[in-house]
C-alpha cells in the first residue's frame, strides 16, 4: 500500500472557490508571482527547469537538486514506440493540438502507474509529461512531413532540445535562451480556463492524464491558447504596415475581435509582455524577420489609439515563435509545452485538497411549465407553455 497516497474523505467536500499556493495574478498591480517569487526575477534569472522544480516542489532547487531534476527530465524524453505508431496512424492533416490531445490521453494506457494518486507517482508522471510533450509535438511534425522523428539529445537543456528535435541541428544558444525565457513566462498563470478545467477533472479523482487532456482541449480554444496562432495569421493577412490602420478600423466597424489584445485580469500592461517584446525584437532581427516585429508594433499602436487596449502575452509570443522557425499551426502546442509544469503542479495540489469542484449555478430559466401531450404539441406549435394548462383540474 502506498503510504503517500492522498487520504480520502467521504463524502467528498464540494468547493466553489479554490485556494492555491502555486501562482498569484494581481490584476490591479499588474503582477504575476510563482510560489511567492515575482515573474520578473524568474524571467531574468531562472531556467525553465528551475521554474518547473519550483512549481512542483514549492522551493528553488539547490545546484545538486537542479542537476538531478534536469537529468531526470532528460532521461524521460523518449516516448513509447506504440505512441509513435499511433501518431503515425493519424491523418497528416490533423491539427497539432488535436494530435497532442490524443497523444496525452493515450499515454495513460502506456503508463502502469497512471491510476496511482500517491505524491511520488504523481511527481514522476508530471516530470515525464513535461519532458515528453516536446517529443510528441516534434514527432508529429516530422511524421506529417514524411520524415523520421529526431531522437532527443540528453546533453541539451529542455528548450534547446526542443529546437534540436524540431530542426535536426544544434540550436543557436541565443535562440535556446529566448525560448527558455518564453516558456518561463508561460509556465503558470493562476486559475485560467485550461488550469481550472484540469483542476475540475482532478477534483473528481480522475487520473492526471485525463486532467491534462481536459486542459489541452480547453487551451486549444482561439480565445485562450489558440490566440497566439491567430495573431500570426492576422499579421500574415495584413502583410504590410500600410494596411494596418484600415485593418483595425474595419475590424472595429464590424465588431471583430483582434487577437492578442486585452486581458480579463490585468488593468494595465501584462508583466510578461515587455520580456516577450524584447525577445521578439532580438530574434526577429537575428533571423531577418524584422518586418514582422515592426508590423506588430504598428498594429499595437493602432489598436491602442483606436481602442485603448494593451497587448497580451500572445501578441509578441507569435512573432517570437515565427522567428524561431516554429510552424504557425504549432504555436499553441508551444503554449502547452510551457504550461505543462504549471498544469501538473496545479493538478497535484488539487488532489491534495481532495475537494470536488462543483460551482453553484444561477438558474435563469422558466418555472412552473406544464407537460403537454405530444398530440397537442402538434396542434399548437409555439404556444406559451407557462400560461396554458391541458390537464384536468387546472
Amino acid at each position: 500500500m502506498d503510504s503517500t497516497r492522498i487520504p480520502l474523505r467521504l463524502p467528498l467536500e464540494e468547493a466553489s472557490e479554490i485556494d492555491t499556493k502555486i501562482s498569484f495574478v494581481d490584476g490591479e498591480r499588474n503582477r504575476l508571482v510563482y510560489r511567492g517569487i515575482e515573474i520578473r526575477e524568474l524571467a531574468e534569472r531562472a531556467s525553465y527547469e528551475e521554474v518547473a522544480y519550483l512549481l512542483l516542489y514549492n522551493e528553488l532547487p539547490t545546484r545538486t537538486q537542479l542537476d538531478q531534476f534536469a537529468q531526470k527530465m532528460a532521461t524521460n524524453r523518449r516516448i513509447p514506440a506504440g505512441l509513435v505508431t499511433l501518431i503515425g496512424s493519424l491523418p497528416h492533416s490533423a491539427p497539432p493540438m488535436d494530435v497532442l490531445r490524443t497523444a496525452i490521453s493515450a499515454m495513460a494506457v502506456f503508463d502502469s502507474k497512471a491510476k496511482e494518486l500517491g505524491r511520488d507517482a504523481l511527481l514522476d508522471i508530471a516530470i515525464e509529461m513535461i519532458a515528453q510533450t516536446p517529443t510528441i509535438i516534434t514527432t508529429h511534425n516530422h511524421v506529417r512531413n514524411g520524415h523520421l522523428p529526431i531522437e532527443p539529445d540528453k546533453k541539451l537543456g529542455h528548450s534547446a532540445n526542443f529546437l534540436y528535435m524540431l530542426k535536426g541541428i544544434q540550436p543557436d544558444e541565443e535562440a535556446a535562451k529566448a525560448l527558455d525565457m518564453c516558456w518561463v513566462l508561460h509556465a503558470d498563470h493562476g486559475l485560467n480556463a485550461s488550469t481550472f478545467a484540469a483542476r475540475v477533472t482532478a477534483s473528481a479523482l480522475s487520473d492526471m492524464y485525463a486532467a491534462l487532456t481536459t486542459a489541452i482541449g480547453t487551451l486549444k480554444g482561439t480565445i485562450h491558447g489558440g490566440a497566439n496562432q491567430a495573431v500570426m495569421e492576422t499579421l500574415l493577412k495584413i502583410r504590410d504596415e500600410q494596411n494596418v490602420d484600415e485593418f483595425v478600423r474595419d475590424a472595429l466597424r464590424n465588431a471583430k475581435k483582434i487577437p492578442g489584445f486585452g486581458h480579463r485580469i490585468y488593468k494595465g500592461d501584462d508583466p510578461r509582455v515587455a520580456y516577450l517584446r524584447k525577445l521578439s525584437e532580438t530574434m526577429c532581427k537575428k533571423t531577418n524577420n524584422q518586418h514582422w516585429f515592426e508590423l506588430s508594433k504598428k498594429l499595437q499602436d493602432a489598436v491602442f489609439r483606436e481602442k485603448g487596449l494593451h497587448p497580451n502575452m500572445d501578441f509578441y509570443a507569435a512573432t517570437l515563435y515565427y522567428a524561431l522557425g516554429v510552424p504557425v499551426d504549432m504555436f499553441t502546442t508551444m503554449f502547452a509545452c510551457s504550461r505543462m509544469a504549471g498544469w501538473t503542479a496545479q493538478i497535484i495540489e488539487q488532489y491534495e485538497m481532495n475537494r470536488l469542484i462543483r460551482p453553484a449555478g444561477q438558474y435563469t430559466g422558466a418555472l412552473n411549465r406544464k407537460y403537454i401531450p405530444v398530440e397537442m404539441r402538434e396542434q399548437n406549435p409555439g404556444m406559451n407553455l407557462e400560461s396554458h394548462c391541458y390537464s384536468e383540474g387546472c
